[in-house]
């Protein structure tokens, strides 16, 4: 039990004010975190408590500090880009696309699709400055299924995924040092370092937000260094002439072209590296001044990572033929051993730096979404209180990180990034099209930041090739799979959500969890 008395609502529907306490309005009003998934009341009991709320519009009610500047937001966008994809996707997408010229045209096409995408996102992001991304988007664009819809992919698998994906990855480079290509390290060590990972963050997440963002900060310096470090042996490498790869004729072999779904699985593991270029999106409501921040942190963010990816790539074949990196089990790590010797061992130590920001990144912004869809009613309302002195979303990042331990025991790289490519790219191109239905259906809506609506036409047709194609030409089970567990959702919604079905037993069990992890309900403006 916390150390503050916990008081049941009063019949007005505001919480009794005790020694001058700021009374906490907690009537069970629409899309407030007092109301279940159900809709109703859950049980759940406000503190009598005082909290800081700088930046809120509800002084009356717990809301999260905002903490996040222009330095965290680029950090936050550019360290959840760079982080496992580069060191291990490039075989990906060579893979597909067969040839050296083909492969870094793909990378600079994600860079730009990525790019187009965010400045959609950031006219969005302050027109609609809600936390969760493409939830709110969704949500005013086309009303609360699809929003619902998208919640329910992303929270109980696609970021878990993410963050299961990159904490693997991980693990792979961190053991790098103590094994060898004849002893590699076993799965499961691999694994519990990667569940070690998932808890470490997910603690200093839940521990504070400033403790959250100065990891990101120093790990996206750190990881910078790394990349740079690569940048440097390509520039040295091609210094002494190691050219023969990048040269035309080898590198746009006469009479090999790609296949229109072989670019499109090449696209999926391109963008698999370039993944986070919406993050910041999700933390809208803890950016400060976000009309001006969110726009300024993705201009500089995203093109930096795209100029660090075409750059690193070109060091890779300045040391490996195309043939050499797809046999590659780690291709950062092999050019380390092929160009610095003894000091090979900083190579895997500067990826496992950047994984581990990228997972912190990922579930800093994991929780928020949880958190939003909670708070909204789409999901049980106990992931939508945050820690009464903490101001974090405790429990909807503990939430996140148990599916993420969940889904790092069967690993399968391959599998789990096709298939949250297709469930993402669905999403991100009805939130485009959502853009262009917002310009129509509101057109007075105050937009701080617009973007050309060609824009936005051309990330929709290319999200909608991004996932007909694939399907058309190489049709597969994971595909369906997603589409089933998709509309699975609605299987929940229609009695939960839409008809306000409230199991009685959902009461005890908030009330118990609010006082073990010492949560509140938060006050918030409902969408809709």
């Amino acid at each position: 039990m916390s150390d503050y008395e916990l008081k049941e609502r009063s019949p007005s529907g505001h919480g009794d004010s005790v020694n001058g306490a700021a009374k906490t309005p907690t009537s069970p009003t629409k899309g407030s975190a007092a109301s279940t998934p159900m809709g109703k009341e859950d049980g759940s009991v406000t503190p009598d408590v005082k909290v800081k709320t700088p930046d809120s519009d509800h002084q009356g009610g717990v809301t999260m500090e905002r903490k996040v500047g222009l330095i965290s937001g680029v950090a936050l966008i550019v360290g959840t880009m760079i982080g496992s994809g580069i060191f291990v996707s490039p075989k990906g997408v060579l893979r597909e696309t067969g040839s050296v010229g083909p492969c870094l045209m793909i990378w600079l096409a994600c860079g730009v699709l990525a790019m187009l995408g965010a400045l959609a996102y950031a006219e969005l992001g302050t027109a609609i400055p809600k936390s969760g991304a493409e939830y709110p988007y969704l949500w005013e664009a086309f009303g609360p299924i699809p929003a619902y819809l998208y919640s329910w992919t992303s929270v109980i698998v696609t970021r878990p995924s993410m963050l299961a994906l990159i904490s693997l990855s991980f693990a792979d480079y961190a053991t790098e040092p103590f094994y060898d290509v004849h002893c590699p390290a076993p799965d499961s060590v691999k694994k519990l370092l990667a569940v070690l990972l998932v808890l470490l963050i997910t603690f200093a997440n839940c521990w504070s937000v400033k403790l959250a963002t100065s990891i990101q900060n120093f790990f996206t310096a750190a990881k910078l260094l790394a990349v740079a470090l690569i940048i440097i042996v390509g520039f040295v490498m091609l210094g002494f002439g190691n050219t023969e790869h990048l040269q035309i004729e080898n590198s746009f072999p006469s009479g090999q072209s790609p296949s229109i779904s072989a670019i499109g699985i090449a696209f999926y593991q391109g963008l698999w590296a370039y993944d986070g270029w919406n993050n910041l999106n999700f933390v809208t409501e803890e950016i400060k001044n976000p009309y001006v921040n969110l726009p300024r942190s993705i201009i500089v963010g995203i093109p930096l990572v795209t100029g660090c990816y075409l750059l690193v790539n070109i060091a890779y074949f300045t040391v490996m033929s195309p043939l050499e990196l797809l046999e590659s089990p780690a291709v950062a790590a092999t050019l380390g051993t092929r160009t610095l010797g003894v000091m090979a061992w900083i190579i895997p130590l500067s990826v496992a730096f950047s994984t581990f920001g990228a997972a912190n990144g990922t579930c800093f912004t994991s929780g928020r979404l949880c958190y939003v869809a909670a708070r909204e009613g789409h999901m049980v309302s106990i992931l939508s209180m945050v820690h009464v002195r903490r101001l974090t979303p405790s429990p909807a990042l503990i939430f996140n990180a148990v599916l993420s331990v969940l889904m790092i025991l069967p690993s399968n790289f391959d599998v789990l990034v096709n298939y949250f490519s297709f469930a993402a790219w669905m999403f991100y191109g009805g939130t485009f099209l959502g853009l262009i239905v917002l310009r129509f259906t509101k057109p007075d809506m105050p937009r701080p930041y617009k973007v050309p609506i060609g824009i936005a036409i051309v990330v929709t047709v290319a999200s909608a090739y991004l996932v007909v194609a694939p399907v058309i030409f190489e049709p597969a089970l994971e595909y369906l799979y997603a589409l089933i567990f998709i509309f699975a959702g609605l299987i929940l919604y229609i009695p939960f959500v839409h008809y306000k079905i409230s199991p009685k037993w959902m009461d005890p069990i908030t009330r118990q969890l609010q006082c073990i992890l010492d949560v509140v309900p938060t006050e918030q403006e409902p969408l809709g």
